[in-house]
């Protein structure tokens, strides 16, 4: 078997393990799954299906040789870190829907966003969070590797709609300065780059695997968040 066979095995094996643990409704919504609800046999399984597919990573310096990967959408499969496991057990009918990260390397900065809606309808909307980054330098050799150091800035907290009614006045109806970590600088390690799949891992060891998608509406929002000049 040629290593190019064994990673597209591997990834594949990774991907339909994670899709097999989604319910109907996670499908639905286009949610994520973390940890939280899982066995630790199925935690230690994932982990380890991840670390077999890192270790085949075709881009072991992603930020020296392949950045240009990671501009555009990515979409949240799975992940181990405290956010996503808050969002993911969300209470008083509320349920995560789908969880992006738009990446826009000509700016060097990003946003996070969570869609939550109520299992009824009653409500929906998001919780945005915006970041500027910047490539971390190797220890030893001056040249970027595969960590990214983290500034995160604002979060804005918005309602859609209540039931079918469309709230343009609630669309953020906060905004406020996003808190970083006291003491440390917000860290990323890039453990895996190809075209159109991502995992890294946050300074707190939190683990993440996002799929890259073709979503023009979030590239759009994007760019009006910059042009309109609000200081993300």
């Amino acid at each position: 078997m040629t290593a190019l066979t064994e990673r597209i095995t591997a990834k594949s094996t990774l991907i339909s393990s994670i899709e097999e643990l989604k319910t109907s409704g996670d499908i639905k919504r286009g949610s994520p799954i973390s940890d939280v609800k899982l066995s630790q046999e199925m935690v230690n399984k994932l982990e380890q299906l991840t670390e077999k597919l890192e270790a085949k990573n075709p881009n072991l310096y992603p930020l020296r040789h392949a950045v240009n990967l990671l501009d555009g959408v990515w979409q949240l499969q799975y992940s181990t870190s405290r956010e996503i496991r808050s969002l993911t057990s969300l209470k008083y009918g509320l349920k995560v829907g789908a969880v992006y990260q738009v990446i826009d390397l000509a700016s060097k900065s990003f946003f996070n966003q969570a869609f939550v809606k109520h299992s009824l309808g009653l409500v929906s909307g998001y919780v945005l969070v915006t970041a500027k980054f910047e490539i971390d330098q190797d220890n030893y050799s001056s040249l970027p590797d595969k960590r990214l150091n983290i500034d995160f800035k604002k979060r804005y907290l918005a309602i859609e709609k209540i039931g079918n009614i469309n709230t343009p006045q609630l669309n953020p109806f906060k905004i406020i300065p996003a808190r970083n970590p006291k003491g440390r600088v917000p860290v990323f390690d890039i453990t895996y780059l190809d075209e159109d799949l991502r995992i890294g891992r946050g300074g707190d060891g939190g683990l993440y695997i996002l799929s890259k998608i073709n979503n023009q509406e979030l590239m759009n929002s994007y760019s009006a968040l910059i042009q309109n000049n609000l200081r993300i």
